[in-house]
């Protein structure tokens, strides 16, 4: 064997082995980007809603899907609320809000997003401006039991649900929730999160939820306008977990509008 021979075959022994690791590096990255880029498949149940005598908007979540509240709730004070689920389009949050602050009422904002939208039929989604004005999607590939339900000043809607009850009960308590002194929207949509699970909720079972509600110069220090922004990344009860949150947050910060 020549010199050149003999270098050439070190060569690969030393260095081929690392280029096929370095080939599988490359192929187990790329992967894993598109992984990330996939849209999020968050089978769940929510409520949007608005409150008209504070002006606060406000949305809550429930999932068999760890750390919801980072894909399905937005919310602008002023503006709008938005919950993207299903198979989630988490730009529909911020897009939404966009358009609805432009002028677009929420019929007009979502209409214009699932016309763009190639995947609408695996979308569901729910806006509320601040008029109280709602509109829903739940397309035709949701999985079942999927659904939603409009009232005054408020939306529910929810896919892989035990049943249709879910929305019945969370519309109901919602509803009835509005009817107790001493309380505001942040109690009316935990009530509405309580009813649905007591209902069934995801069919699959429970992991996390989330509550936001905003107005205008509700945060901390009047900074900004995130009066209620509460998370349960992952609990066997999260439902009942925010209640705990909420709660606290009640001792803590105290009302948002006190009497």
């Amino acid at each position: 064997m020549s010199f050149v021979d003999k270098s050439s075959q070190q060569f690969r022994q030393v260095y081929g082995a690392g280029m096929s690791r370095f080939r599988f590096l490359l192929l187990f990255f790329a992967l894993g980007m598109v992984i990330r880029a996939a849209d999020p498949e968050v089978h769940t149940f929510s409520i949007v809603a608005f409150d008209p005598a504070s002006g606060e908007l406000g949305v809550a979540v429930e999932s068999k899907y760890f750390g919801v509240g980072s894909v399905v709730p937005w919310a602008k004070a002023g503006v709008g609320a938005v919950a993207t689920q299903a198979r989630g389009k988490m730009s529909f949050g911020p897009d939404g809000l966009s358009l609805m602050e432009g002028g677009k009422s929420p019929r007009d904002a979502l209409d214009l997003l699932l016309a763009a939208d190639a995947h609408a039929a695996e979308r569901q989604v729910a806006f509320i401006d601040a008029q109280g004005r709602t509109v829903a999607h739940t397309g035709a590939e949701c999985h079942a039991f999927a659904g939603h339900r409009e009232g005054k000043n408020y939306s529910v809607q929810g896919n892989l649900l035990a049943s249709e009850g879910v929305l019945t009960a969370m519309a109901e308590a919602f509803e009835a929730a509005q009817k107790k002194n001493g309380t505001e929207l942040a109690d009316w949509l935990l009530a509405a999160l309580q009813a649905g699970q007591a209902a069934g909720g995801d069919r699959r079972g429970q992991q996390s939820a989330a509550l936001l509600v905003v107005h205008s110069g509700g945060g901390p220090g009047g900074d900004n306008d995130r009066y209620m922004d509460l998370r349960v990344e992952d609990h066997p009860t999260p439902i009942d977990e925010l209640a705990r949150l909420r709660a606290l947050h009640g001792q803590f910060y105290g009302p948002a509008h006190p009497k």
